[in-house]
C-alpha cells in the first residue's frame, strides 16, 4: 500500500484540489468534498499491476451512466 499525491481539477467549479490517495491493490470507488464549493467529486483509483501504473477516473458525483 503506497501513498499518491496527485492535483485534480474539481468537475464542478473547475479549482484546483490536492488529494493524497491511498493506493491498494483493490479497485477503490469513494467521494470527496471539493475544498472550494463543497460539491461532491466522484473517484475511482485503479492499480495496474500489469503496466505498474495508476489509473485515477474524476467525475461530478450526479453524472449519470447508462
Amino acid at each position: 500500500m503506497s501513498m499518491l499525491s496527485k492535483t485534480i481539477s474539481c468537475p464542478f467549479c473547475g479549482h484546483p484540489v490536492h488529494m493524497d490517495i491511498e493506493v491498494t491493490d483493490e479497485d477503490q470507488d469513494y467521494i470527496e468534498d471539493c475544498s472550494n464549493c463543497c460539491n461532491p467529486i466522484h473517484l475511482k483509483v485503479h492499480k495496474d499491476i500489469l503496466h505498474h501504473s495508476v489509473q485515477i477516473f474524476v467525475d461530478a458525483e450526479d453524472e449519470q451512466y447508462y
